[in-house]
């Protein structure tokens, strides 16, 4: 049985962020059209964008580096921790005052992390909230060169401090404790512009020494989305029969598939083919074949987190109907995301019959063969009500989820293709 993944969420919000920052017109194809891509496209049409309705192929006007307008109003994320975090970079570097803000779960969500070090490259910010959390002014301008060593490795921070030497012509020399996913670096390489990457010991640089005066427009094919395509990995890993399931053009970006070495040493079988770049970004995608498999408990931690970070509550999931236990650690970056993950994971994978324990940094769980049936608080984390849905999905089990449609922020019609592929249908509660 055959499952199509819908565009890279991650890769999908930076096409067009780059398209906006280009001279000329980009051709954009595969772009997921879902929650977060379509608040990161509304902001950028307030400054000035020509952007469209999102869609299958579609063309971007930019205004060049340096060429954005002043919004008139607010730039509303939504729900985009993404969005939000790599505007702050390109408006550190513009030369008018902008307003960024969000939905009350972003606005939860810390952002010092952004701010801190785009300060020390000469921008300004004001807390228009709780300090560190939006609602925040952006006060853009004149950038300084930045040599900073990043706190923890994150593809968002790294992403928004290489935006702002980009659109302030500054260099930018980073170090991470360990290597985030390189979507940027890749795209910024697509349209001719060196970044130099490579290991440091058991850390990561990332440095770009000659930003251009302008930046070329894109022609690019967004692949599938590896973290969408989790759910359905583990499906088809944990469903019964022996017919494989086939996820066609799926991102395989080394740097975003920490979860497949994971599944394999827990006996999962997932077998890569058909291989191929996608075009402009420099991404490899390709169709995964899913057998399923008996798997069993394992330790995951250390450098294996930060490639499978968001993966995490779907591989709890399959934690729960392997054997024996798993233990997840190093994830603590999970407690900043939509909802606090791993509390959220923890509460609702005892609500339905699973023994879980709660870590500092992580989480603890026994797998087991028993029927799951409760109802699941998704505390509007898309990611939480999918693996769930995967969950329920599985016979014998009979889970309620409360808030389907929150898995559209990145995968629209999942409960079509889940109920398609497994034979049965969450229905939304009244």
């Amino acid at each position: 049985m055959e499952v199509r993944i819908p565009g890279d969420k991650s890769i999908s919000q930076r096409a067009l962020i780059f398209a906006a920052l280009a001279d000329g017109r980009s051709r954009l194809q595969g772009l997921l059209d879902g929650g977060d891509p379509a608040s990161t496209a509304e902001a950028l049409r307030m400054l000035g964008a020509e952007i469209p309705p999102l869609g299958a192929d579609i063309s971007v006007g930019g205004r060049g580096l340096r060429g954005l307008l002043p919004p008139s109003d607010a730039l509303d994320l939504r729900n985009s921790g993404t969005g939000a975090r790599l505007l702050l970079g390109v408006l550190a570097g513009q030369s008018f005052d902008a307003v960024v803000t969000g939905d009350d779960s972003l606005r939860r969500r810390p952002m010092g992390r952004i701010t801190r070090p785009l300060t020390d490259m000469g921008a300004r910010f004001q807390a228009l909230g709780e300090e560190g959390r939006l609602p925040i002014r952006v006060s853009g301008g004149e950038l300084s060169p930045l040599s900073y060593e990043l706190p923890v490795a994150s593809a968002q921070l790294k992403s928004a401090l290489l935006l702002a030497g980009l659109v302030g012509g500054v260099a930018v020399e980073l170090v991470e404790p360990g290597r985030s996913r390189d979507h940027t670096e890749r795209l910024l390489a697509g349209l001719g512009v060196p970044v130099l990457s490579g290991g440091q010991g058991d850390r990561w640089g990332v440095a770009l020494t000659e930003p251009p005066e302008s930046l070329s427009p894109l022609d690019m094919i967004v692949p599938g989305d590896f973290s969408s395509a989790a759910f359905f990995i583990l499906l088809g890993l944990l469903r019964s029969g022996t017919e494989p399931l086939i996820l066609e053009n799926v991102g395989l970006n080394p740097t975003r598939t920490g979860l497949l070495p994971t599944l394999e040493r827990m006996g999962g079988r997932v077998e890569a083919e058909e291989l191929r770049e996608a075009g402009a970004g420099g991404e490899v995608s390709g169709t995964l074949v899913v057998a399923p498999s008996e798997l069993q408990g394992c330790d995951v931690g250390g450098q294996e987190i930060p490639g499978l970070i968001d993966e995490v509550p779907i591989l709890a999931v399959g934690a729960a109907r392997a054997r024996g236990r798993t233990r997840i650690t190093g994830a603590g970056e999970l407690r900043v995301k939509e909802t606090d993950r791993i509390k959220a994971m923890v509460e609702n994978l005892r609500a339905v019959g699973v023994e879980a324990e709660e870590l500092e940094d992580g989480l603890e769980v026994e797998g087991t063969d028993r029927p799951l049936k409760g109802d699941v608080r998704s505390h509007h984390d898309h990611r939480i009500a999918m693996a769930f849905g995967v969950l329920g999905s599985l016979a014998g089990n009979e889970i309620r989820i409360d808030d389907l449609e929150v898995a559209s922020v990145s995968f629209p019609g999942f409960w079509g293709q889940l109920a398609r592929v497994s034979g049965t249908c969450q229905e939304p509660r009244p």
